[in-house]
């Protein structure tokens, strides 16, 4: 009897004059327990996440990845400024081109407006819904792609030259396999063959035989 009246003691020690605890109030306490531990749980896995991103955006190889992205893309836009504004006007000049390269195209099928002279730019032929073949755009972004990619080869041979570090990887063809190789290797990473003459050998030339022979059977 003494068990239970402690047990109940328990149960209703007084906190205030007049105020017990019940089951409500420990049903409350375990619920705030609960919630803070969902809270902890929740800011350690948002640490974790940021934590990770960060140590991902800030890798070297990241930074490098997005500093020549940015320098390729402004040196993209320098090459095209060179090609369209100042190579492809004196070559408008010298030919018998009477307007710029990009405003030449041919009228295939003529819209419902069309004027007595013809369309005079490509903008009027396309804002009467003729149907055009635009040629001088196409010849001027192949200009363009040209002109990036000779300014490119000028850039790697530059810096090849500087820091001695080939970047330019100029390839031969194998004499057995027939397909490209690095002009340095001394073996071919397609048929494994030696490229400084060795396989020419008349006792090479019999193991080589050999092996065939064995490996066909």
């Amino acid at each position: 009897m003494s068990q239970i009246w402690t047990r109940v003691k328990s149960k209703m020690s007084p906190l205030l004059p007049g105020h017990y605890y019940d089951d409500e109030d420990d049903n409350r306490d375990e619920e705030e327990a609960e919630a803070q531990s969902l809270l902890s749980a929740g800011r350690r896995k948002a640490g974790r996440l940021w934590d990770g991103f960060m140590d991902f955006a800030l890798q070297g190889n990241i930074l490098e990845i997005a500093f020549g992205l940015i320098l390729a893309a402004a040196f993209t836009t320098l090459v095209t400024s060179l090609v369209s504004d100042i190579i492809l006007p004196p070559i408008s000049v010298l030919l018998p081109l009477h307007k710029n390269m990009e405003e030449k195209f041919a009228v295939l099928k003529a819209g419902p407006h069309i004027p007595s002279n013809g369309y005079t730019t490509l903008k009027r032929a396309q804002d009467d819904g003729a149907v055009v073949m635009a040629y001088g755009i196409f010849i001027n972004k192949c200009l363009n792609f040209m002109g990036l990619g000779l300014a490119l080869y000028g850039l790697a041979g530059m810096y090849q030259w500087v820091s001695k570090d080939d970047i330019i990887k100029r390839t031969v063809k194998c004499r057995y396999c027939r397909k490209k190789v690095n002009e340095k290797a001394r073996r071919c990473v397609n048929c494994t063959s030696w490229l400084d003459g060795r396989e020419d050998q008349p006792q090479m030339r019999q193991v080589l035989d050999y092996s065939t022979a064995s490996s066909s059977q």
